[in-house]
């Protein structure tokens, strides 16, 4: 049980019967009004998407959750495939159960993913993740103004703003949360 302003996104609930992964939740307070908590939910057993208002003292049910650490292999047309390293069994995570994630990913990365019971359900990042810039423009000398941003590819696609200073071919810390460039990879 949570009260309904702890709602947050990846929270799954337990409503009429079924089981309702939450992909947004917005606390809002509309002058004088009471608070709410705006909810988009996804049915994880039919995909059906749903908006929700709760009253911001009610109370839901959530469901229990586990996780497990699995090593991403592939994405092809069924979705994107995780295998447990302990026993080599495999799950297929679907594009909206993944989200932004996707961004992140790398082949041979690790991820926690969640289930309910036995089910996957969605996966969770580390904060940060290394990746490789692939295409951004180059450099020139002098170029060292502080707060001066410029948009760079990495190795899955994503575009984030790094300095000036970074070249193709480097690695950089990338926040999963906000795609916020966090410096370069010292290694």
């Amino acid at each position: 049980m949570a009260k309904a302003t702890e709602i947050k996104r990846g929270l799954v609930l337990k409503m009429d019967g079924d089981l309702w992964n939450v992909m947004e939740a917005q606390h809002v307070t509309p002058g004088n009004w009471r608070g709410m908590v705006q909810v988009v939910m996804k049915n994880l057993r039919n995909g059906a998407k749903r908006q929700h208002r709760f009253g911001s003292t009610e109370i839901v049910e959530t469901a229990f959750l586990d996780k497990k650490a699995m090593q991403y292999l592939y994405k092809d047309a069924a979705g994107y495939c995780f295998m447990d390293t302990g026993n080599y069994e495999q799950v297929i995570l679907t594009d909206d159960e993944i989200g932004e994630a996707k961004n992140y990913l790398r082949e041979n990365d690790e991820a926690q993913i969640t289930f309910h019971e036995g089910v996957p359900i969605g996966l969770e990042l580390p904060p940060v993740v290394v990746l490789t810039i692939t295409e951004t423009t180059p450099g020139t000398k002098g170029d060292t103004v502080s707060n001066v941003f410029k948009p760079a590819t990495v190795e899955t696609g994503l575009v984030i703003k790094v300095p000036l200073f970074i070249e193709e071919g480097e690695k950089v810390k990338v926040d999963t949360r906000t795609g916020e460039f966090q410096g370069r990879e010292n290694s």
